[in-house]
């Protein structure tokens, strides 16, 4: 078995869980002094750090959940002074304003190391060329891979986004031998590729794809896998946590949480009742030593189960199953998180607009789509194909600036979409993934 550090992957469990105890008992004595954000919640909850006197106490802490983060921008959780800030990311929020993460320079380096723990499970390391094709900047995808794959002594090809020939070409003249991207731009990949004479599998030596950002499934890995003759791992993470920070090992069988860096609980979605191994329910994480936005029983949204024997791998962490959906509205068009709330927001912002729209999310080859047919208001709607379009380019304009991802309009007339009694149906999503 390759390690990147041998001692913690493989430290006997009940190791893990004393370290964790530690650590949670430090992280909560920390923010109930510190933070008048977990303070104010803890008094709410009746709880004290003298009440956290095992692992299992945490079950008494307060959640977190995403409004949070929101209610509080840009900064007003945050526990590290603007001195030790080092760096921000930055993605968007379910109401149009977005989600500001920081970091301290503890928090950059906890997070490259997990992801060089996760890069070397999948067999990576020095000699190996590693492309970056997740996008740059505010995203956290792109730096954070950089960062863990340099971590571990790989090159590192940081291609980002677009330009998908010309990523193919350097692929296969700076000798890439692994990818990390979202799983459809990969497929993407292999289709220009092919329109190009190319074939990844035989005219390339990537062997390696690391994919993420998007759901996706067992079909699609064996779609990937059998067509371009690669090995491909999923990877998960959500900017609020670092970014992308865990990894399926080479049994591609569940990415491991590592228990230094977080601890998991799966809950009841319902009843927040604690699940054991294998029952299926929303994913709850607490990240054990960040510095900069500590996060205590985070309700992500996600559901999934976990797996608490030792990996065949050998590796002692818990391992989290493939993610099987959301217990919100959340949509992810091409690794970007989208709620209709967000859409309904900007689209509420236009006097043009009437009250009811509709989205549908298709997959078009390897990419992801989205419509948003928006019905006109009867004050603006006109038989005049140029003013119909000015306020359809408005449309346009105003979602890509909301949503940071390019949305397609269709304008229809007044009282034309479906209409419910119940809860409003807003989504059709068309993808098989």
């Amino acid at each position: 078995m390759r390690c990147w550090d041998p001692r913690m992957e493989t430290m006997p469990k009940e190791e893990i869980r004393e370290m964790q105890y530690k650590l949670l008992k430090t992280l909560v004595y920390r923010l109930y002094s510190f933070s008048p954000f977990y303070h104010d919640r803890m008094k709410a909850q009746s709880v004290h750090p003298d009440d956290i006197r095992s692992l299992e106490d945490i079950r008494k802490l307060p959640f977190m959940y995403k409004r949070d983060l929101r209610d509080n921008y840009p900064d007003r959780i945050f526990t590290a002074t603007q001195e030790d800030l080092v760096r921000y990311h930055v993605s968007s929020g379910t109401t149009g304003k977005p989600t500001v993460v920081g970091y301290t320079q503890n928090d950059l380096n906890n997070w490259t190391t997990s992801l060089a723990r996760a890069l070397t499970s999948c067999g990576l390391g020095r000699g190996d060329v590693m492309q970056v094709s997740y996008g740059y900047g505010l995203f956290t995808g792109g730096l954070g891979l950089h960062y863990g794959a340099e971590r571990i002594g790989a090159t590192v090809l940081p291609t980002s986004v677009g330009n998908t020939e010309r990523q193919i070409e350097l692929m296969q003249d700076l000798h890439a031998t692994a990818i990390a991207c979202t799983p459809s731009y990969l497929l993407h990949i292999g289709e220009v590729a092919e329109k190009m004479g190319i074939s990844i599998g035989k005219d390339t030596d990537l062997r390696i794809g690391i994919l993420g950002a998007e759901p996706w499934s067992e079909t699609m890995r064996d779609r990937i896998q059998d067509w371009l003759g690669i090995k491909a791992y999923d990877i998960y993470g959500t900017s609020e946590l670092s970014g992308p920070m865990f990894c399926e090992c080479s049994e591609q069988n569940g990415f491991h949480v590592w228990g230094d860096l977080a601890y998991v609980e799966i809950l009841d979605p319902e009843t927040g009742e604690s699940l054991g191994p294998g029952e299926k329910g929303e994913m709850v994480l607490t990240m054990l030593q960040k510095e900069a936005l500590p996060m205590i029983r985070y309700r992500i949204g996600d559901i999934t189960s976990f797996e608490d024997e030792v990996c065949p791998c050998g590796r002692t962490h818990t391992r989290v199953r493939r993610i099987s959906g959301r217990v919100d509205d959340m949509l992810i068009i091409r690794g970007i998180n989208v709620f209709p709330s967000q859409i309904e927001y900007a689209l509420m912002e236009i006097p043009e607009v009437g009250q009811h729209f509709q989205i549908v999310v298709d997959r078009k080859g390897a990419l992801d789509e989205m419509l948003v047919r928006v019905e006109v208001s009867p004050d603006a709607f006109s038989d005049k194909i140029t003013e119909l379009m000015k306020i359809s380019k408005n449309v346009e304009h105003k979602l890509r600036n909301t949503l940071n991802v390019g949305v397609k309009v269709e304008l229809v007339e007044p009282g034309s979409l479906p209409r419910f009694e119940g809860k409003a149906k807003r989504v059709v999503d068309r993808r098989t993934l």
